[in-house]
């Protein structure tokens, strides 16, 4: 879903208003629409339905008392100074909540749809004159009438980064060209989202975006959340959808535990094979883990091709000629086979598990992830116990650990995230 908004092109105005460090606004000039997630309240024209639901979002967070604050951004400061004078901070925060994004015009020569001569008054001590030069009949050298498809339009985010939309993988033959648009200096995250709930993730997406990690995609069932990730710019696969298109494996029907964990591990073995087979390296990480300062560079080290990390869950797979001769079909269906030899419950092994158990079958070396090092599992019920020194790589839990203390624990380490919206509490911009 986009919010229809069209609002004038002002590249100063927006420049100023980016989240802290954010990033220049550069469109070539063929560019005439595109969608941007700031927006100016001057000058724009809001449809009745996007504008009926900020409305009622803008009641009730009234009501609840909560205010329009959005760390890293300057209406923050806008509104500590101003209050209920002004309702951008307002309108912002409600398009970050939702993940919305409006329209811009890029008509050139410092033309817009509309203009604001800037007059002395509330914004201006004194008359500052027209900001830009009002598109008529005279100036107008291109097709004004012309309109792209969303897909084909750029995207870009409060920094302006460039946003890919509606990345979903339902099969295979689709995950190679999602594949070349997740990695990063030839890794690639892979994120397991079984199990884990809707808030954990959001977390979790924000703390990515703090540490300015963009090379992941995700894996879970088909959901609205699921799809929503992928529209908010998220790559995403369906791994009931994407384990039909590759394997003849009898899956059960049932949603209990012991399918859901089948389809993770095997949906899990052919993302890894099909990075491989590209030349990426495979970072896996579960939903009960979140990374503190950006992924650990295995990469860095060539001595292993393999990491694990059984307790956490933590995988990370080299692509190199080793890989490559092992990670095969083959090898995919003896994983499947050790999967189904496992007890019914999830604390007894895990995907790193039994990837590490295999290739130990086969000769392979694999270096075990010192996780009480680089790591520290956050689940323990005694509070004092939990401590986070700053050699400390991640933190880990078990699925079944309380959502509030959970809260909590990374609350206290300055890793919880979120706010009451499920949202973010922060924009944070880095340069590109």
């Amino acid at each position: 879903m986009v919010i229809q908004i069209f609002v004038r092109t002002s590249m100063e105005l927006h420049c100023r208003d980016q989240g802290k460090h954010g990033n220049k606004i550069q469109l070539d000039n063929g560019t005439r629409i595109f969608l941007y997630q700031l927006v100016g309240t001057w000058g724009q024209l809001l449809f009745p339905k996007p504008w009926k639901e900020f409305r009622l979002w803008y009641d009730k967070h009234k009501a609840k008392g909560i205010k329009p604050f959005l760390d890293g951004m300057v209406t923050n400061g806008w509104y500590k100074k101003m209050g209920e004078r002004i309702w951008t901070p307002w309108f912002i925060k409600f398009i970050h909540s939702r993940g919305y994004y409006n329209f811009y015009t890029n008509f050139l020569n410092e033309r817009a749809l509309s203009v604001s001569h800037r007059d002395a008054g509330v914004n201006y001590g004194k008359t500052a004159g027209p900001d830009s030069n009002l598109l008529d009949e005279n100036s107008l050298d291109f097709n004004l009438l012309e309109m792209q498809p969303l897909k084909n339009l750029k995207w870009y985010d409060f920094c302006f980064r460039e946003v890919l939309p509606e990345r979903v993988v339902r099969n295979f033959d689709e995950l190679g060209p999602v594949l070349h648009t997740v990695q990063k200096q030839g890794t690639a995250v892979i994120v397991s989202l079984y199990g884990a709930s809707e808030m954990v993730t959001r977390n979790l997406i924000c703390n990515f975006e703090k540490l300015n990690i963009w090379n992941f995609i995700f894996i879970g069932h088909e959901s609205d959340f699921l799809l929503d990730l992928a529209r908010r710019g998220h790559p995403v696969i369906i791994g009931d959808h994407f384990l039909r298109s590759v394997t003849t494996f009898k899956m059960p029907d049932s949603q209990d535990f012991h399918s859901d964990m089948m389809t993770s591990i095997l949906v899990k073995a052919y993302v890894i094979m099909k990075n491989i087979e590209l030349g990426y390296n495979s970072l896996l990480i579960e939903g009960n883990m979140l990374l503190l300062q950006g992924y650990p560079y295995f990469d860095q080290d060539n001595t292993y091709d393999f990491y694990s990390g059984k307790i956490s869950g933590l995988l990370f797979i080299r692509s190199s000629t080793s890989a490559r001769n092992i990670w095969v079909d083959k090898f995919i269906s003896d994983v499947a086979m050790m999967s189904k030899s496992m007890p019914n419950n999830q604390e007894s092994t895990s995907f790193a598990g039994i990837i590490e158990k295999l290739l130990e079958q086969k000769s392979k070396k694999i270096k075990r992830v010192d996780e009480t090092n680089i790591g520290v599992d956050i689940s323990s019920n005694n509070d004092k116990v939990v401590t986070l020194d700053i050699e400390k790589k991640f933190v880990h839990w078990s699925v079944k650990m309380d959502l509030d203390l959970l809260k909590k624990r990374l609350e206290n380490f300055g890793a919880w995230m979120v706010g009451d919206d499920y949202s973010c509490k922060a924009v944070v911009c880095h340069p590109t």
